[in-house]
């Protein structure tokens, strides 16, 4: 008779329900399609609904599961209620939500706007505090449930140039930890995911630089940028049963950034 190692399937996420925003490129996608690779359906949240509604049917395609995006700006309210909505109707549950939607915008503090300050915390902090605060309830209802935030090294590490982004992602990474503590009662794991230098759209107008290349070959123990397919191990183990006595962590994917 054959025999099954004890735990294999805590990795298995088939029948739950996953919200993903900024889910149409990058790391949203990437760790999308790392959630459907396991069996887990899947909303893309991002602006654009075309985007959207390609990457969910590359999804749906490529791994059988139901794929589906609803175009949302995550900083309005009501927007986000609507998207929980959205996943209710078409899901009847949300087990799992990431956090993934985020912006960066550069500059040494005195050549920066107070709009590009208040951009950045408005997307990448009132964004994901909004998100949780629309599907909470619903977890808090069925007594679990997994939220990723997604903070980043930067939100551990200071780095000069960034001082927008740096305050949201820690920012992030606070709001973790006061929302594991709060929604421990209810079975509901909160953890965030802190990457290091992957080669998204975002970093793509810095990375051919000569000044930047130094930078990650030097920061990072690897000498390189992370790949995308790189972080879905990661959203996989926090969003299954595997990561279940884990709650406020921040699980550093970065290259050995933060080793150094």
């Amino acid at each position: 008779m054959k025999k099954t190692l004890p735990g294999i399937e805590l990795f298995d996420l088939s029948n739950k329900k996953a919200i993903i925003t900024g889910g149409s490129k990058g790391l949203g996608l990437a760790m999308a399609a790392g959630l459907a690779s396991s069996g887990a359906d899947v909303l893309l949240v991002n602006r654009n609904k075309e985007d959207g509604e390609k990457g969910a049917a590359a999804i749906s395609e490529a791994f059988g599961v139901n794929g589906l995006s609803f175009a949302a700006d995550i900083t309005q309210e009501e927007q986000t209620k609507e998207m929980t909505a959205y996943a209710l109707d078409k899901f009847g549950k949300i087990d799992i939500l990431i956090n993934s939607a985020g912006i960066n915008i550069r500059g040494g503090i005195e050549a920066l706007s107070l709009e590009a300050f208040n951009q950045v915390m408005s997307v990448n902090v009132t964004g994901t505090w909004l998100c949780n605060r629309a599907v909470v309830p619903h977890m808090k209802a069925q007594k679990a449930g997994k939220i990723i935030n997604l903070a980043s090294t930067l939100g551990l590490v200071g780095l000069a140039d960034r001082t927008p982004y740096t305050s949201s992602k820690g920012a992030v990474v606070q709001m973790t930890r006061a929302l594991a503590i709060e929604l421990a009662p209810f079975s509901i794991n909160v953890n965030a995911i802190c990457p290091g230098p992957f080669l998204t759209e975002m970093n793509i107008p810095v990375a051919d630089h000569p000044a930047t290349r130094d930078f990650i070959i030097g920061a990072t123990a690897f000498g390189r940028w992370g790949e995308l397919k790189e972080i879905q191990g990661a959203a996989i183990f926090l969003a299954s049963e595997a990561s279940s006595y884990m709650t406020g962590s921040m699980l550093t994917v970065d290259g050995g950034w933060t080793a150094k």
